[in-house]
């Protein structure tokens, strides 16, 4: 039975192993909260889809309990579990116009005929398909069609919905357009979703808390905004968004703070996070938290650089610089400034606080 307080989903030390030898998932733990969007991210190969097969009855446990609703799914089949699925490839019924692929859950499900009607009609309002009913899935385009996977998944009113990928195969503005639609319907729904994807940018869109993987194991698991500004590790600092990375050794930690000897740089000033003197660190920092030409005596950190590239994007310019032993050190300029000073060849000043830059502990 599940109280108020407890997780829809548990996923308890959780292991995958397909030859006995490697494990795909290693020991993952992972609380899902109702109404929750929490995505697992990662590269390929990483466990995100394997973990999400898992939970859908696709694949099994090599090891651990995976429970859904207070209840344990040791050998609970797919369709028993209740779980709405939505993959890339749609797996729409090409044979079925959009409300009989729609009906076809409800069907199995034994609903009476005015039920599924005024299920399939409420699912095709919510996804903004109600004048589609009648056509099949080859006379939709590849936006209408991801929508009408989505519909399905939801027609039967399921506690937790699984996506895999599911934008995949859209065009770039289509896909930015439907994670927001996504966004929005899990909102007004309040169902609960989990969600795959090697897209950054779309896990931090959409997500209310994201699990990042590598090798098999969560890296990191927090907010998108937690996540982007406190990375735990140089794998997570790297993976999320864009960062300027410097090797070096611990040479002292005082407090939150640290120095790093950079070669090519000297003494750099960050935030110590699992790092200890002596030790190797990755300095992670972001393009837009360096200051061009600060003033001085304003920040601990400044350093003299050169600029190699200018690479105009529209809203921003990206600045590609020889800095602090690393050419490609990069910063963010908005296209507004006056960017007179700053040509290819130039010598110019960068700078940045003590907090914006994190001392994070590297593999070994």
């Amino acid at each position: 039975m599940l109280n108020a307080d407890d997780p829809l989903v548990k996923l308890i030390d959780i292991q995958k192993t397909y030859d006995g030898e490697t494990l795909v998932v290693k020991d993952l733990n992972l609380d899902i909260a109702g109404g929750e969007f929490v995505t697992m991210l990662g590269p390929s190969g990483s466990g995100k889809t394997t973990s999400l097969m898992m939970l859908a009855g696709f694949e099994t446990p090599t090891r651990g309990q995976i429970i859904l609703g207070g209840r344990a799914l040791d050998n609970v089949p797919p369709y028993k579990r209740n779980i709405g699925m939505v993959f890339q490839n749609y797996a729409l019924f090409p044979h079925m116009t959009v409300e009989e692929n729609l009906a076809f859950p409800l069907k199995v499900r034994k609903l009476g005929k005015l039920d599924i009607e005024a299920k399939i009609n409420r699912a095709l309002e919510i996804v903004r398909l109600g004048a589609y009913g009648n056509r099949r899935p080859g006379q939709l385009s590849g936006g209408q069609q991801q929508r009408v996977a989505l519909a399905r998944a939801l027609v039967f009113e399921p506690k937790l919905v699984l996506m895999d990928e599911p934008l995949g195969a859209l065009d770039k503005q289509l896909r930015e357009h439907m994670q927001l639609e996504i966004k929005h319907i899990h909102e007004e729904l309040g169902v609960t979703v989990v969600y795959v994807t090697h897209d950054q940018a779309e896990a931090l869109t959409m997500s209310d808390r994201i699990a990042v993987f590598k090798d098999g194991a969560i890296q990191q698991l927090a907010t998108p905004v937690e996540l982007y500004e406190k990375p735990q590790n140089a794998f997570v600092a790297r993976f999320i968004g864009e960062s300027n990375q410097m090797r070096g050794k611990v040479t002292a930690i005082d407090g939150p703070g640290c120095s790093v000897e950079i070669e090519g740089a000297g003494d750099v000033r960050a935030l110590a996070i699992n790092v200890d003197v002596g030790a190797p660190t990755e300095l992670s920092l972001r393009p837009e938290r360096v200051t061009l030409n600060p003033m001085p005596g304003s920040m601990p950190n400044v350093f003299s650089a050169r600029i190699e590239e200018l690479i105009y994007l529209g809203d921003h310019v990206r600045v590609r610089l020889l800095a602090c032993g690393c050419d490609n050190f990069v910063i963010k300029l908005n296209s507004a400034e006056d960017l007179t000073r700053v040509e290819p060849g130039a010598i110019i000043t960068i700078g940045w606080k003590i907090e914006d830059c994190r001392a994070l502990g590297v593999e070994r």
